[in-house]
């Protein structure tokens, strides 16, 4: 944007130093040529703005985009991590309640041959 503005003032001194060439800047040595030069001007003026505009709120927009998709990723990683812990808890809880159960098993195995 800051190119873009340097190289407007530029273009101005240009064309400051042409109509004072064509002029010495008398209003009576003014003719439709300038009018429509200056019309020119602000017609690419416009149209170069137009496409800059469009340009930058493009890149805005898709920056915004991936920002919100990965702090969409985060949230997603962040729930998987809950998740896997809490898988892994049930694993260990599910282990534990097997070898408690393998040593009631035991007992009543060791129960029933001793009744036997």
């Amino acid at each position: 944007m800051k190119s873009l503005s340097i190289t407007g003032l530029i273009l101005l001194a240009v064309s400051a130093l042409l109509f004072y060439l064509t002029t010495d800047f008398a209003v009576e040595q003014i003719k439709i040529s300038h009018i429509m030069g200056i019309m020119a001007g602000v017609g690419i003026g416009l149209i170069i703005g137009g496409m800059v505009g469009y340009l930058s709120k493009g890149s805005a927009i898709k920056a915004e985009q991936k920002k919100k998709n990965s702090s969409s990723f985060r949230k997603k990683k962040k729930n998987w991590k809950s998740r896997r812990q809490t898988l892994q808890n049930a694993r260990l809880s599910l282990k534990s309640k097997i070898k408690i159960l393998k040593y009631k098993f035991e007992d009543l195995k060791l129960l029933f041959s001793v009744v036997d």
